[in-house]
Protein backbone atom coordinates (compact mmCIF):
# COMPACT_ATOMS: atom_id res chain seq x y z
CA UNK A 1 0.00 0.00 0.00
CA UNK A 2 1.39 3.89 -1.07
CA UNK A 3 2.24 5.78 1.69
CA UNK A 4 -0.22 8.69 1.66
CA UNK A 5 1.37 12.56 0.76
CA UNK A 6 -0.79 14.76 3.35
CA UNK A 7 1.13 18.01 1.76
CA UNK A 8 -1.34 17.02 -1.29
CA UNK A 9 -4.58 17.90 0.82
CA UNK A 10 -2.96 21.31 1.88
CA UNK A 11 -4.12 23.55 -0.81
CA UNK A 12 -1.67 27.18 -0.70
CA UNK A 13 -4.05 30.53 -1.26
CA UNK A 14 -1.71 33.26 -2.32
CA UNK A 15 -2.24 36.62 -0.61
CA UNK A 16 -4.38 35.81 2.56
CA UNK A 17 -5.32 36.92 4.68
CA UNK A 18 -2.90 39.73 3.49
CA UNK A 19 -0.67 40.56 0.35
CA UNK A 20 2.56 38.47 0.51
CA UNK A 21 0.95 35.51 3.11
CA UNK A 22 0.64 32.15 2.04
CA UNK A 23 -2.21 30.60 3.22
CA UNK A 24 -1.87 26.66 3.97
CA UNK A 25 -5.48 25.84 4.10
CA UNK A 26 -6.54 22.23 5.68
CA UNK A 27 -9.82 22.22 4.49
CA UNK A 28 -9.23 19.78 1.58
CA UNK A 29 -7.14 17.30 4.06
CA UNK A 30 -10.45 17.60 6.53
CA UNK A 31 -12.96 16.71 3.50
CA UNK A 32 -10.48 13.57 2.90
CA UNK A 33 -11.51 10.81 4.98
CA UNK A 34 -8.49 9.01 4.30
CA UNK A 35 -5.96 12.24 4.75
CA UNK A 36 -7.93 13.37 7.67
CA UNK A 37 -8.09 10.02 9.25
CA UNK A 38 -3.67 9.58 8.58
CA UNK A 39 -3.28 13.37 10.25
CA UNK A 40 -5.00 11.97 13.44
CA UNK A 41 -3.54 8.23 13.12
CA UNK A 42 0.24 10.58 12.80
CA UNK A 43 -0.58 12.71 15.99
CA UNK A 44 -1.68 9.71 18.37
CA UNK A 45 1.43 7.83 16.68
CA UNK A 46 3.29 10.74 18.05
CA UNK A 47 2.11 10.03 21.32
CA UNK A 48 2.84 6.22 21.78
CA UNK A 49 4.24 5.78 25.32
CA UNK A 50 2.90 9.27 26.71
CA UNK A 51 0.37 8.39 29.33
CA UNK A 52 -2.01 11.46 29.21
CA UNK A 53 -5.51 12.33 30.71
CA UNK A 54 -6.58 15.25 28.31
CA UNK A 55 -6.14 16.96 24.81
CA UNK A 56 -6.10 20.26 25.16
CA UNK A 57 -7.56 21.87 21.88
CA UNK A 58 -6.97 25.70 20.82
CA UNK A 59 -9.92 27.22 18.98
CA UNK A 60 -11.02 26.96 16.51
CA UNK A 61 -8.88 24.62 14.48
CA UNK A 62 -7.79 22.81 17.31
CA UNK A 63 -10.53 21.78 18.32
CA UNK A 64 -11.31 20.05 15.13
CA UNK A 65 -8.11 18.01 15.95
CA UNK A 66 -8.02 17.74 19.22
CA UNK A 67 -11.29 16.07 19.57
CA UNK A 68 -10.41 13.63 17.35
CA UNK A 69 -7.47 12.79 18.92
CA UNK A 70 -9.28 12.63 22.27
CA UNK A 71 -11.99 10.06 20.23
CA UNK A 72 -8.77 8.10 19.40
CA UNK A 73 -7.12 7.98 22.82
CA UNK A 74 -9.85 7.36 24.45
CA UNK A 75 -9.43 11.02 26.97
CA UNK A 76 -11.29 14.02 27.60
CA UNK A 77 -10.78 16.72 25.60
CA UNK A 78 -11.02 20.50 26.45
CA UNK A 79 -11.66 23.87 24.77
CA UNK A 80 -9.28 27.14 25.04
CA UNK A 81 -11.53 29.84 23.51
CA UNK A 82 -11.01 33.19 23.09
CA UNK A 83 -11.85 35.79 25.37
CA UNK A 84 -15.80 35.33 26.53
CA UNK A 85 -16.58 32.79 24.59
CA UNK A 86 -16.66 30.12 27.59
CA UNK A 87 -19.88 30.17 29.97
CA UNK A 88 -18.39 29.18 33.16
CA UNK A 89 -15.51 30.84 35.37
CA UNK A 90 -12.28 31.13 33.32
CA UNK A 91 -8.52 31.39 33.64
CA UNK A 92 -6.58 33.86 30.74
CA UNK A 93 -3.33 34.25 29.07
CA UNK A 94 -3.10 37.40 27.20
CA UNK A 95 -0.35 37.61 25.01
CA UNK A 96 1.39 40.11 21.79
CA UNK A 97 0.08 40.09 18.30
CA UNK A 98 1.60 41.41 15.49
CA UNK A 99 -0.56 44.64 15.97
CA UNK A 100 -1.97 44.27 19.40
CA UNK A 101 -2.57 41.25 21.59
CA UNK A 102 -5.46 38.92 22.47
CA UNK A 103 -6.61 36.38 25.17
CA UNK A 104 -7.37 33.15 25.31
CA UNK A 105 -9.45 31.09 28.19
CA UNK A 106 -9.82 27.78 29.86
CA UNK A 107 -12.20 27.23 32.65
CA UNK A 108 -11.01 27.53 35.96
CA UNK A 109 -11.79 23.73 36.69
CA UNK A 110 -10.66 22.39 33.82
CA UNK A 111 -7.26 21.13 34.65
CA UNK A 112 -5.85 19.96 37.89
CA UNK A 113 -2.56 19.96 39.37
CA UNK A 114 -0.20 16.86 37.83
CA UNK A 115 -3.06 15.72 34.71
CA UNK A 116 -0.99 14.80 31.84
CA UNK A 117 -1.57 16.97 28.59
CA UNK A 118 -1.19 16.93 24.87
CA UNK A 119 -1.92 20.50 23.75
CA UNK A 120 -2.61 20.35 20.13
CA UNK A 121 -3.33 22.97 17.25
CA UNK A 122 -3.32 22.73 13.44
CA UNK A 123 -0.73 24.58 12.47
CA UNK A 124 2.92 26.15 14.21
CA UNK A 125 3.60 29.50 13.07
CA UNK A 126 5.44 32.17 15.56
CA UNK A 127 4.58 30.30 18.58
CA UNK A 128 3.39 32.95 20.16
CA UNK A 129 -0.63 31.50 20.57
CA UNK A 130 0.85 28.30 21.85
CA UNK A 131 3.24 29.83 24.44
CA UNK A 132 0.54 31.00 26.18
CA UNK A 133 -1.73 28.60 26.26
CA UNK A 134 0.85 26.30 27.30
CA UNK A 135 1.93 28.81 30.24
CA UNK A 136 -2.16 28.76 30.99
CA UNK A 137 -2.09 24.88 31.09
CA UNK A 138 1.07 24.99 33.54
CA UNK A 139 -0.54 27.70 35.47
CA UNK A 140 -2.93 24.67 36.75
CA UNK A 141 -0.51 22.85 37.56
CA UNK A 142 -0.72 20.33 34.55
CA UNK A 143 1.84 18.69 33.14
CA UNK A 144 2.39 19.36 28.99
CA UNK A 145 3.71 15.97 27.85
CA UNK A 146 3.88 16.79 23.78
CA UNK A 147 2.48 19.85 21.69
CA UNK A 148 1.17 18.57 18.82
CA UNK A 149 0.40 20.41 15.30
CA UNK A 150 -0.45 19.13 11.85
CA UNK A 151 1.66 21.66 10.10
CA UNK A 152 4.62 23.59 11.15
CA UNK A 153 5.76 26.13 8.97
CA UNK A 154 9.75 26.37 10.40
CA UNK A 155 10.83 29.26 8.34
CA UNK A 156 8.78 31.48 10.98
CA UNK A 157 10.89 29.36 13.92
CA UNK A 158 8.04 28.88 16.28
CA UNK A 159 9.68 26.15 17.51
CA UNK A 160 12.45 28.68 19.26
CA UNK A 161 9.11 29.79 21.91
CA UNK A 162 8.93 26.09 22.79
CA UNK A 163 11.90 24.89 23.45
CA UNK A 164 11.37 23.32 26.86
CA UNK A 165 8.87 21.04 25.23
CA UNK A 166 8.21 18.16 23.22
CA UNK A 167 7.09 19.25 20.06
CA UNK A 168 5.31 16.93 17.37
CA UNK A 169 4.45 18.00 13.54
CA UNK A 170 2.82 15.73 11.03
CA UNK A 171 4.05 18.17 8.35
CA UNK A 172 6.71 20.77 7.93
CA UNK A 173 6.77 23.67 5.65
Amino acid sequence: MAKLDLKKSIRDIPDFPKKGIIFKDITPLLKDKKAMKASIDALAKALKGKKIKYVVGIESRGFIFGTALAYKLGVGFIPVRKKGKLPYKTRRATYALEYGEDTLEMHEDALKKGDAVVVVDDVLATGGTMKAVAGLVEGFGAKIKLIAFVMELSFLNGRDQLKKYPIASVLQY
